[in-house]
């Protein structure tokens, strides 16, 4: 059972099948992997300002019902660049994901393209891109889209393009909020140096021997679709997670997004936007859609939550280009109020992983499965029969 405890859910279970909440299935994950291997995927920059921000900026928002509405036929269904979603959900870019499960970037995929929503791959995931679309398509229509770092080198990105490209990936996700690449101090506490584990950090390894086989077995992941462009002691997941900082590029400019553009055939979505200025650019030089993200708190500390600038870049770009948001959701409803506040979908990421490390590719679709279902549920007792009933009436803020 879960016990609530100063705020927080201290779900004693093991089985991931029974956690009733993402909180919960948190819980579930942090007993499977090492300290490392989890503060990977918890942990957020400096002071973590951001990351208790994202949850409190949608906490402080309320609902206000409508009653007597027959929301029997109620659905989350979605159309998403003129195709029909499932739920206004979509799996977020997360990198070194074969840190957490053996082939865990198809877990995800396949469990996505099950669900009916979108996958987005990292370039930074373990798994070579047009395996991944290989895997998903086995389970289904999968929505694959392939998210895009340009690094120093920018024929790192120009490969990438070209392979998603000739793999059929719907949409290319530039991603340029870690142009300069964020300091998450928690993480790093766990290496002596770069690439090498605490004394702490390595004896807490042999207590997790289901995740050793599942992992280490294997073999330590490679960043596979860019390994070829690393020199050979960045290779690695732990050196390449050392190396990172030397590889991202603090000359992005906008220009880097006029040849992406060029060079990408179906959607381009920008993943970093944060600013009313910047939205009406990536309209002007022709994206389809934004992602407002602070990157789930892991680059600037202190920044503002994505939901906080939704409304009024909604409000200025909204009839011109999809708008997504991600950063902090953990539950359905508040998937609703972005909704409501003018997003077109809501990306996933820390929700999933927690799925993806509790469970594997069952894991993930338990994941999934809880937030639906919460969507379904919010919106029946909004007194919603579709997401497109929602609407900022139906919220108070502060």
């Amino acid at each position: 059972m879960a016990v609530k405890f100063f705020g927080r859910s201290l779900y004693k279970g093991r089985c991931f099948r029974r956690a009733l909440s993402i909180d919960e299935l948190r819980e579930v994950a942090r007993r499977q992997v090492p300290y490392f291997a989890f503060e990977y995927v918890e942990g957020g920059a400096e002071d973590e300002r951001a990351l208790r921000w994202n949850r409190g900026a949608l906490e402080n928002i309320r609902l206000i019902p409508n009653t007597l509405v027959d929301t029997s036929d109620r659905h989350q269904r979605i159309s998403l660049f003129d195709r029909q979603s499932q739920s206004p959900l979509i799996v977020a870019p997360t990198g070194l994901n074969g840190m957490l499960r053996y082939r865990g970037d198809a877990a995800l995929a396949r469990a996505a393209t099950a669900a009916g929503i979108p996958f987005t791959l990292s370039t930074v995931s373990n798994m070579l891109l047009e395996d991944v679309a290989v895997s998903a398509r086995e389970v289904g229509d999968a929505r694959m889209w392939m998210q895009l770092y340009v690094m120093n080198d920018r024929a790192v990105a120009r490969n990438i393009v070209e392979r998603a490209d000739k793999a059929g990936y719907e949409a290319l996700v530039f991603t340029t909020d870690a142009n300069v690449f964020g300091y998450r101090e928690w993480d790093r506490r766990n290496y002596r140096e770069p690439g090498k584990l605490t004394l702490r950090n390595m004896m807490n390894v042999p207590f997790h021997p289901r995740w050793a086989w599942d992992v280490l077995r294997h073999g330590i992941p490679w960043f596979d679709n860019i390994v070829d462009f690393m020199p050979p002691e960045a290779r690695s997941a732990s050196g390449g997670v050392a190396f990172f900082p030397r590889l991202f590029a603090p000359n992005l400019s906008w220009d880097d997004v006029a040849w992406i553009r060029d060079a990408w055939p179906r959607k381009l979505l920008i993943k970093g936007v944060m600013s009313v200025d910047d939205a009406r650019k990536a309209a002007d030089v022709g994206c389809d859609g934004i992602i407002l993200t602070n990157h789930g708190g892991r680059q600037l500390d202190s920044c503002v939550a994505p939901i906080e600038v939704l409304p009024e870049i909604a409000a200025t770009v909204g009839e011109r280009m999809t708008i997504i948001v991600d950063s902090g959701f953990y539950r359905g409803g508040d998937v609703v109020k972005a909704v409501a506040l003018g997003a077109d979908a809501v990306m996933i990421g820390r929700a999933a992983l927690f799925g993806l490390t509790a469970g594997g590719e069952a894991g993930v679709a338990h994941a999934l499965h809880i937030m639906m279902s919460e969507i379904d549920r919010t919106l029946g007792e909004l007194g919603c029969c579709s997401l497109a009933d929602v609407h900022p009436s139906m919220l108070v803020q502060g």
